[in-house]
């Protein structure tokens, strides 16, 4: 009674992910943070600019651990994959690392924090991003994209 008419893969979800929405906005958060670096690099403190580097890296790590978290919540739920859930573990643990990595970055006073937060913020921008580009197929085209 579990099977599904459409159940092509254990891994759909992940492998879905990857080629639509979830690779646009890593890559989006990647062009941000590295764009937001550039920009920063000639014409701010060294501080501001190596924050904006951290907490663009701990954002693309962060999205990273999340999405494979979920996945594998996922796997589990759905009665795909019997393994053990450390990669459910991960999706606590991430906050810890990050938080860790960007507490002895401010305490060695190598990163400016609200410089590093803003860094970790380039998720935001790459949903603006992916909203803008849905509400461009939408309206514009009067058609939605997968």
């Amino acid at each position: 009674m579990k099977e599904t008419g459409n159940n092509e893969s254990v891994r759909a979800l992940s492998t879905a992910a990857d080629n639509g929405v979830d690779g646009r906005i890593f890559r989006t958060m990647a062009g941000a943070g590295a764009l937001a670096v550039i920009i920063s690099a000639p014409f701010a403190p060294w501080r501001i600019t190596t924050g904006l580097l951290v907490g663009g890296v701990l954002s693309l790590l962060n999205h990273y651990w999340m999405r494979k978290s979920i996945s594998a919540g996922f796997d589990v739920a759905l009665g795909h994959s019997t393994t053990p859930q450390i990669k459910l573990v991960q999706y606590v643990l991430r906050y810890f690392v990050v938080g860790t990595i960007v507490f002895a970055a401010y305490q060695l006073n190598i990163v400016s924090l609200p410089a590093t937060v803003a860094g970790l913020c380039s998720f935001v921008v790459a949903l603006f991003v992916e909203a803008l580009r849905e509400f461009y197929f939408a309206i514009i085209h009067r058609e939605e994209t997968d």
